[in-house]
């Protein structure tokens, strides 16, 4: 077995770039037209809540839209700008739309009911707290006699 390594990224090199951009049929289906760019999250725990920071810069706390239910925690982001500019000669319009969405499994010990969330600093941080879940009573056998 062979370990290649490949970068996605095309090349003059490879004529793959001219290509993509050239080629009409091959354009719209090119591979990095498709990808989209997912915000980095990192999770912390602690004995008494869960901390979770995703990555995020550019966005406002309006941008976000976040949801506990059935024990899935979803954050997802949808951004539309528009920009107009008029001169006498020419008009110019540019137009741009992001979006992303990351589901998170909740584990049993989370209260769903308490979960805070902060944006600062291109930075979105949730707060979860846990919930004390009452331990299963040990099982004594007894000995018949």
């Amino acid at each position: 077995m062979t370990l290649m390594k490949r970068s996605d990224w095309p090349t003059l090199f490879n004529n793959s770039l001219l290509s993509d951009f050239f080629d009409n049929d091959r354009f719209f289906d090119s591979d990095w037209l498709r990808k989209q760019s997912m915000p980095a999250v990192n999770v912390k725990e602690t004995d008494k809540f869960f901390e979770v920071e995703l990555a995020a810069p550019g966005l406002t706390k309006k941008d976000f839209k976040i949801t506990a239910e059935n024990g899935m925690l979803t954050i997802s982001s949808e951004k539309k700008e528009e920009k107009e500019e008029k001169e006498k000669d020419y008009t110019r319009k540019e137009f741009s739309f992001s979006s992303f969405s990351r589901s998170f499994t909740l584990p049993e010990n989370v209260n769903e009911e308490d979960i805070k969330a902060n944006y600062e600093d291109g930075i979105l941080k949730l707060h979860i707290a846990k919930k004390m879940i009452s331990q299963p009573k040990h099982v004594k056998a007894i000995e018949v006699r």
